[in-house]
């Protein structure tokens, strides 16, 4: 299947048991196009590890959900609740043939809408792509009323990873 020029609705749609396979394969792709800023290696299978994605379907307050482009799976969104109270998107993820298209910037904004409140969005400092992304998001959503930071990466998560770049954001006024 190949994208149109015409105008497609972009919906997001819980990923419950009957789309978890879908997203499944799309995280294959999102930790494919990570290596490149993470250096993620596949396993022997030829697959990418990625065992923390089972814990957004089973775990209350994360969620796991589809990005749909008409009837075509765009991509996907993790969110999970963060300690100071936020929510987190943990991995936001478009197919290479559906970016700068709007795809990605109509799912960011619906979720940041359908969730008042405050919003913190990781990336890393070497892909420029998800830095402007993530900023013109940000302004797009509630203007100049949000602020970037540098934190580290838990050394439960990778000891050698550079800072990421936060996103802090609250949409409770929207």
């Amino acid at each position: 299947m190949t994208c149109a020029d015409e105008p497609v609705r972009t919906v997001l749609r819980p990923a419950g048991a009957e789309l978890r396979p879908v997203v499944e394969r799309l995280a294959q792709l999102y930790r494919h196009d990570m290596s490149e800023f993470i250096g993620y290696l596949p396993e022997p299978d030829g697959a990418y590890e990625f065992s923390k994605l089972p814990v957004f379907f089973d775990e209350p307050g994360r969620s796991a959900l589809l990005i749909q482009y008409g009837s075509v799976p765009a991509g996907f969104v993790l969110t999970r609740p963060m300690a100071e109270g936020a929510t987190s998107i943990s991995a936001f993820f478009v197919v290479r043939a559906l970016r700068r298209r709007g795809v990605g910037r109509q799912a960011a904004l619906q979720l940041l809408r359908s969730r008042p409140g405050s919003w913190a969005i990781a990336f890393q400092p070497a892909n420029a792509g998800a830095a402007r992304f993530w900023r013109g998001v940000a302004t797009d959503a509630v203007g100049s009323d949000w602020r970037e930071e540098s934190r580290p990466v838990p050394a439960s998560v990778d000891a050698d990873a550079p800072d990421d770049r936060w996103i802090l954001l609250n949409t409770g006024s929207l």
